[in-house]
């Protein structure tokens, strides 16, 4: 059973460096208790602002999720993989504040993530989510239009066990039923 909507609007919004304190707060806990990412020690203030600001300048979206003034959760796309090819490909990242779950705020982050990756011209989204047991990022995933396209068993070892990573993809915009516009790429 799901719980009630918000009674006030989850704003979504671009992040600023006034947020940073927030995603610290946000990150490290995920960091430390559970497998959403595979670091083992939360960065801190200056590391995650380094990592925000490297993200921005490449054009990527950097969004949070405001809820009663507060930043409730974030996202970010950038780059799925260095190499030229994957140009018109992104990676999501979502981290969602631990008290609040299942309040619509991961699912706000990702369709608006989407809409931004889509406007920019990029064609694929991928998500790599740590841990087969994170059935709240798989389902919220799989309800924007993601499907599975394959496992790494055993791929990181935290917190005493082996824990596998879950790659699950959807298509933006027209995806791969067109050749993308070579003039307006991406990643420039």
């Amino acid at each position: 059973m799901s719980a009630a909507p918000p009674a006030n609007p989850v704003i979504i919004r671009a992040s600023e460096e006034r947020d940073i304190a927030a995603l610290v707060a946000i990150y490290g806990h995920h960091v430390k208790h559970g497998f959403g990412s595979f670091e083992e020690v939360p960065p801190d203030a200056t590391e995650i602002g380094r990592r925000r600001g490297e993200i921005l300048t490449k054009g990527f979206p950097y969004l949070v999720a405001e809820l009663d003034g507060r930043v409730m959760g974030y996202a970010y796309a950038s780059a799925y993989r260095p190499r030229v090819a994957y140009r018109f490909s992104v990676e999501d990242s979502i981290y969602v504040s631990p008290d609040a779950p299942r309040r619509g705020i991961g699912r706000a982050l990702l369709e608006s993530l989407i809409a931004h990756c889509s406007g920019q011209g990029y064609r694929q989204m991928v998500a790599v989510i740590g841990d087969t047991q994170n059935l709240g990022s798989i389902g919220l995933h799989a309800a924007l239009g993601f499907r599975v396209v394959g496992t790494l068993p055993s791929i990181g070892f935290k917190h005493g066990r082996w824990v596998d990573s879950v790659f699950m993809q959807r298509p933006l915009g027209p995806g791969d039923s067109s050749l993308p516009n070579q003039q307006s790429r991406p990643d420039k």
